[in-house]
């Protein structure tokens, strides 16, 4: 009888990289050695996930497959190296085993929205979790918002306080459940609760109903409720009651701003809004974002809930305490940070009282303590790719491996800018982006930021060797950074190289790679020589830049003040590109003449005569307040930042889109060598708008027309500067002002069929979000160069 052949037992040490600690991976991974027949161990350890393992060449194969095809939802795996091991396998099982203390190359995992069997397990009545709003297991729940200090243990969270009851003691320690070393692990005998109180603290009569049904009552009735959810306090109310979201927006001091919006599911959404497969796919993902939707469906909401604007912020529940408030629910609620205007969003339940108690009329309150932070994401797609304008819960702070060429960098750490904040750290060649912060002018959010970066050291352990700031001498950062205890090198980026930089990164373009053009349209940032820039055209690599091409510099009225009152930038252009005495001749029945005559016109002629309070930009966000502003679109006073250049946007006539280029307003390009760089010159852009504006031309149409001439002149810009005997084939759109969709699609339409190679952020935001890993780029790209 001939023996079948039994093939030799092969031992591998498989290391895997990358998000692979707290979400299930090692069990995932004995599973998989189960269902192989392998034998071996599993670990966690500093640089990810080890695994030893011995079986025939075959199943080892087969193993590694399952790892790379069927690993744990919010697993990301950035490599899996396979070493042979020659030594007898130590054991005749696989086992999971404790594992060592060294985490200092790890990350950690963003909150996670609520999967689908712990939902399944909150709405089963047949469920020791049943209407358990804190349901979780290892494919779920918060993660940043709730760790202190790294390893990722349950002592080192805001879990700490509840201990594990046998049950849930059992699914912890059982490798075969999903809830195996699921650290924030709870049920309702032993973990956090819930409490529903009016505003004046006292407890709220309930008749019969749990206090998760009460709320949804509440919300129903027309109330205003301050709800503690996983990264910070939201403020809820029902979206389809008008009087309610007005009373909201006084309340809250915000007059202007879209507010967000929460709805049970999609078909609710698409009630409202227009939502093809790829932001379906977006708003279901575990990051739960919200996401920016056209405004196309059956029905429509109040106009308070996103004035001026075809847009509307959904998303939807992320945890079982959302879904359970809205399982009654069938239209949607607002769901805004939980905040005052312009003050970061509270955490804890006592500085909620305090600051929302003239806001909501009732408290829905948990007693898990908020650790860090965390504001809700924004996606928008565009291109046929999501775009984060926002990077919060959901998304932060998953890391990014550098490009190639950063491996061997020293740690730095980049501060950001002011506005829309993030800082980033760098370590082994990893980026560590943070979640948004916000707007660094206010001491709350200031405070915030200073701890945060405390924090993401001490999770990171990591002391840097350089700090990357912002040019501005003003800036908040800056100046932090020259104040930096640590007396390290402090290297100064310019703002719009940083945005090129970021977008350089994204799309994983190397440390040695050659020049490209970047094209970065904003508000505003610090230039050469004091000046301000926000409409350039760098011919830019990781290490330096060259200013090849601007918009014409316009004069800022007044300054900042300029920024808050869109007029003040349709009168600098005025004034700049057609003088005061010709344009009330040639336009004097135009509405917009009696307003500005209203103002000190002759005033400001003299500040610019005399460069006094009028500093020159070449911002393009400011060239978008002034054609807002010129048409009667936010005139008088913007509420929020952007707030022109959004309505703006919402007017375009899509209709007309589809004519010929030349139905766009005309720019003037100036590429003569002499005076190079070269410059985009709105001056006849402003002529034809008024010839429209004096006729019977709609608004909607002029907003179109302003549009498409703006994408050609960018698209024509690049071509000339192209033409100045430079080989650029590669083209990245960056900064704030690409927020806008139209814009976006139209100049990369318009690039590509010019052969260009077109990049785009998708990962990072455009706007100042992304300015640290930009920061972060450059100042790593300069001390590679020095060694």
């Amino acid at each position: 009888m001939t023996l079948p052949i039994v093939s030799a037992l092969q031992g591998e040490s498989i290391r895997v990289r990358g998000l692979v600690q707290g979400v299930g991976f090692r069990p995932a991974v004995w599973r998989f050695a189960k269902e192989c027949g392998l034998t071996g161990e599993v670990l966690n350890d500093g640089e990810g996930v080890l695994i030893r393992v011995w079986g025939s060449q075959q199943e080892l194969d087969k193993f590694v497959n399952l790892i790379t095809h069927k690993a744990p939802a919010l697993a990301r795996i950035d490599k899996i190296e396979r070493k042979q091991i020659h030594t007898p396998c130590p054991a005749d099982d696989f086992k999971i085993i404790e594992s060592n203390n060294q985490f200092v190359q790890t990350g950690i995992i963003p909150d996670a929205a609520t999967c689908p069997d712990c939902l399944e397990e909150s709405l089963n009545p047949l469920s020791r979790r049943y209407r358990y709003p804190f349901t979780n297991c290892s494919h779920c729940g918060p993660r940043l918002s709730i760790i202190s200090s790294l390893p990722y243990d349950r002592t080192h969270t805001s879990m700490a306080m509840f201990a594990m009851c046998d049950p849930c003691k059992d699914e912890y320690k059982n490798p075969a459940d999903r809830r195996f070393h699921a650290q924030p692990i709870a049920c309702p005998s032993c973990g956090p609760r819930i409490s529903l109180q009016r505003v004046d603290g006292h407890t709220f009569n309930l008749d019969g109903m749990d206090e998760v049904a009460g709320a949804c009552t509440l919300l129903q009735q027309g109330k205003i409720l301050a709800i503690k959810g996983i990264g910070g306090f939201h403020l809820a109310c029902d979206a389809t009651n008008k009087d309610t979201v007005e009373k909201l927006r006084q309340r809250k001091q915000r007059y202007g701003k879209p507010l967000a919006l929460m709805a049970r599911d999609i078909k609710i959404i698409e009630r409202y809004c227009s939502v093809n497969e790829l932001e379906k796919s977006i708003l279901e993902s575990f990051s739960a974002p919200i996401v920016l939707l056209a405004a196309k469906g059956e029905n429509h909401l109040p106009d308070g809930v996103a004035p001026g604007i075809n847009t509307y912020g959904f998303m939807l529940p992320c945890t079982p305490l959302h879904h359970l408030i809205l399982e009654r629910m069938d239209h949607p609620i607002v769901f805004t940070s939980g905040n005052l205007s312009e003050e970061p969003q509270c955490v804890d339940n006592d500085e909620a009282q305090d600051r929302l108690k003239d806001i909501a009329d009732y408290f829905l309150f948990h007693n898990r303590d908020i650790v860090n932070r965390i504001d809700d994401s924004v996606v928008r797609v565009m291109n046929n790719k999501a775009h984060l304008l926002r990077r919060g819960r959901g998304y932060a702070p998953d890391t990014f491996s550098l490009p190639p060429g950063f491996e061997s960098t020293p740690p730095l750490l980049a501060l950001g800018g002011q506005l829309k904040n993030t800082f980033c750290l760098i370590k082994n060649g990893q980026a560590f982006l943070s979640q948004h912060i916000g707007d660094l002018e206010n001491s709350i959010a200031f405070d915030d930021y200073k701890r945060n970066i405390d924090l993401y050291r001490k999770l990171f352990q990591q002391k840097p060797q350089a700090l990357a700031v912002d040019c501005h001498p003003e800036y908040l950062t800056t100046k932090f950074g020259n104040e930096f205890p640590d007396n390290v090198e402090v290297l100064e980026v310019q703002h719009h190289h940083a945005h090129i930089a970021a977008c350089m990164a994204e799309n994983n373009m190397p440390l040695n790679s050659p020049p490209i053009l970047g094209v970065a349209l904003d508000g505003s940032g610090y230039g050469e020589n004091g000046s301000l820039w926000g409409g350039e055209f760098l011919l830019a690599d990781y290490s330096s830049f060259k200013r090849l091409g601007s918009f014409k510099p316009i004069p800022l009225l007044g300054g900042s003040q300029a920024m808050r009152e869109p007029w003040r930038n349709t009168l600098a252009h005025i004034l700049t590109s057609i003088g005061w005495e010709e344009f009330t001749l040639q336009y004097k029945k135009l509405e917009l003449v009696n307003f500005l005559q209203a103002k000190p016109v002759g005033t400001f002629q003299s500040m610019i005569e005399k460069n006094f309070q009028c500093p020159q930009t070449s911002s393009v966000g400011r060239l978008f307040d002034a054609v807002a502003a010129a048409i009667g679109v936010c005139r008088e006073y913007a509420l929020y930042e952007g707030q022109a250049a959004m309505e703006l946007e919402a007017l375009i006539d899509e209709t007309i889109v589809a004519r010929n280029e030349k139905f766009g307003y005309p720019f003037i390009i100036n590429s003569s060598k002499e005076s190079f760089p070269c410059v985009i010159d709105p001056r006849n852009m402003w002529k034809a708008l008024f010839e429209d504006l004096k006729g019977t031309v709609s608004i909607s149409e002029i907003s179109t027309r302003f549009h498409i001439g703006l994408a050609c002149a960018v698209t024509d810009m690049v071509n000339k500067i192209v033409e100045q005997n430079l080989s650029i084939r590669t083209v990245a759109l960056t900064g704030g002002v690409f927020q806008n969709k139209f814009l976006l699609e139209q100049v990369t339409e318009k690039l590509q069929k010019r052969k260009y190679k077109v990049l785009s952020h998708s990962r990072v935001p455009c706007n100042d979000g992304g300015l640290s890993l930009g920061q972060a780029m450059v100042a790593t790209a300069r001390l590679c160069l020095k060694e």
